[in-house]
């Protein structure tokens, strides 16, 4: 199964890496033990456990499944490609949100990396899609479910 390209920083992808490890080591070992016991429970067709193991064994196969196509598929950005000079996965903004007369600051990642409340705004998400590729002094206006929202870009770093 082909997978789509996922930019992300170093960080990201190394805490991918240990995500898998982590499923493939530590979780099939567990769920694997849960059929065991479960299976010993007898009568296959009535046991709830065995249903729910075997489940639960499915979602974490597909987990694995969906982490090595992101991995294999990913592009990773170091901190010292990250461009001073434009907007690009990996680069911290700081923008001057017109709506709300304020000063926002955001990361911008890899759509596997976003974590808003952390001020780490996916490169697909609105706002991070809108300012890639802008510059120091560029101003542009975001549609989202809100309404639109105007920005100026002042100041990208890495």
């Amino acid at each position: 199964m082909a997978g789509k390209a996922t930019t992300m920083s170093r960080d990201g992808f190394n805490k991918l890496q240990e995500e898998l490890e982590y499923l493939v080591t530590v979780r099939r070992k567990e769920v694997a033990d849960k059929l065991k016991e479960a299976r010993s429970y007898g009568d296959l067709s009535e046991n709830a456990e065995y249903d729910e193991a075997k489940n639960e064994q499915g979602m974490l196969e597909a987990q694995i499944a969906d982490l090595e196509v992101i991995i294999a598929n990913a592009i990773i950005v170091d901190d010292g490609s990250v461009s001073m000079n434009e907007v690009g996965v990996g680069s911290f903004v700081k923008l001057k949100d017109f709506e709300l007369d304020d000063i926002v600051e955001y990361q911008v990642v890899g759509s596997t990396e976003s974590d808003p409340d952390n001020n780490k705004i996916s490169d697909e998400s609105p706002i991070g899609k809108a300012c890639l590729k802008k510059h120091v002094g560029d101003i542009f206006e975001v549609e989202v479910p809100a309404g639109t929202l105007k920005f100026e870009i002042l100041n990208i770093s890495r």
